[in-house]
């Protein structure tokens, strides 16, 4: 398990990391063991030499003592933890050793540093993932378990993966996760689920403890412990449905806000994909791009909204949602723009009539990128019919009514009809 991500402090050794040294040695020098809580003994007979043959072992101090006897220098991780990565890489081709919890490349360091190091230069030596213990103690089919780490991650991020009859496995942050996990449990409508806390799994303090959430009485828990949740939900649950056009009511907003019909034609339209990243211009209450980020966990999205109050609207939405990924950023489109990661998909909800908006996020796009705007007055569906005579694509009026009481009797609603222009760049 690795500590929470943070800034690297600058220094002579700090790289970029996502950039690997070209420099690289004739043989592997870099080792990294896997350790459970079964230390020294849990450990194979080639992780074992590695250890003894290295000049510095690296470590947390509850990895370290795990490892004893050691017969070389021990040093205990530095903070801020990517101090770290400088100076692992500072001693490059001299034999070093990094411990760390169960599997290293199962939300551990092991892919952190395989984005520094390349991975010819690597040896690994991995021990069984909290993971795979847990299932087996569960007698769950891992493949059938979503596996998620809560750790140095906000503690939303389940609330996607909170389906019904869902079966999941996630890594805590400390000993205060599973009754925090307990009360969102509770609080969304599904406090009949099953919570297991495995603790210290594979050592002498082992404990495996059930519960259900609206009644958690496990306390007093091992800070390293993993949580199994089997999801029961009611009625009343208040599950995140897997296709787009979420409830209005689920979005804190003060009307700037993509209604749910035109918003799940909207996410269509920007047809997104696995890891892509989306500009949401004018984010409002940041509804589209909420959306946009809960159809595949590595999709990313960056929300401009010129309203301070709104920007936190939307910040505290994505929060109840369970999306992390989405960065809302406080301007006014298109100078905001500036410096951004280039998008795969850009929309424009709001402001596509400012001048230079369209330009930059044009330019910006990648090449084969999506960009779809949306427009309610007669000026911006003027433009967007210039915009389409010169660069093609599609357009369409959206129109949408919607059945309302009027005294003791019902009646449709018209709402304000929408013009969406739909583009593809070549």
């Amino acid at each position: 398990m690795v500590p929470p991500r943070m800034r690297m402090r600058m220094s002579p050794f700090s790289l970029n990391p996502d950039q690997k040294s070209s420099a690289a040695p004739e043989r592997p020098w870099l080792t990294i063991i896997g350790i459970g809580e079964d230390g020294r003994k849990g450990l194979s007979g080639p992780a074992l030499a590695a250890l003894d043959q290295a000049d510095l072992v690296i470590g947390g101090a509850r990895h370290l003592e795990l490892a004893a006897p050691l017969s070389a220098p021990t040093l205990t991780w530095l903070s801020p933890f990517g101090e770290n990565y400088a100076m692992i890489l500072a001693r490059r081709g001299q034999p070093t050793c990094v411990l760390a919890t169960g599997d290293p490349f199962h939300y551990g360091i092991g892919a952190e540093l395989a984005r520094l190091i390349p991975a010819g230069e690597i040896i690994t030596h991995p021990h069984t993932s909290a993971f795979s213990l847990a299932a087996a103690r569960m007698g769950w089919s891992l493949p059938e378990c979503e596996c998620l780490s809560l750790h140095g991650r906000a503690l939303e991020v389940i609330v996607p993966y909170l389906q019904p009859g869902a079966r999941l496995l996630a890594l805590s942050w400390d000993g205060s996760t599973p009754k925090k996990l307990a009360d969102l449990l509770t609080a969304r409508g599904l406090g009949s689920s099953t919570i297991t806390v495995l603790e210290a799994m594979g050592g002498a303090l082992e404990k495996v403890r059930h519960a259900t959430a609206s009644s958690f009485n496990v306390l007093e828990t091992h800070p390293l412990n993993t949580v199994a949740v089997e999801v029961v939900a009611e009625g009343d649950s208040r599950i995140v449905p897997l296709a787009p056009g979420l409830p209005d009511s689920w979005f804190e907003n003060d009307g700037q806000l993509t209604k749910a019909e035109i918003r799940a034609l909207t996410l269509s339209a920007l047809a997104p994909r696995a890891g892509e990243m989306l500009w949401d211009i004018g984010a409002g209450a940041g509804s589209v791009g909420i959306e946009w980020c809960l159809r595949h966990p590595r999709n990313r999205g960056i929300g401009i909204e010129q309203r301070d109050d709104r920007a936190q609207r939307a910040r505290r939405n994505a929060t109840e949602l369970g999306v992390t990924t989405l960065d809302i950023r406080l301007g006014r489109a298109p100078e905001a723009l500036s410096g951004l990661a280039p998008p795969d998909a850009v929309f424009i909800g709001g402001g596509v009539s400012e001048p230079g908006v369209f330009d930059a996020a044009w330019v910006a796009l990648k090449s084969g990128g999506r960009l779809v705007a949306n427009a309610v007055t007669l000026e911006a569906e003027t433009l967007l019919g210039t915009l389409y005579t010169r660069y093609g694509g599609t357009m369409r009026r959206l129109a949408l009514s919607r059945l309302e009481r009027i005294g003791g009797m019902h009646g449709w609603r018209a709402a304000m009809p929408v013009t969406q222009w739909v583009v593809r760049k070549p």
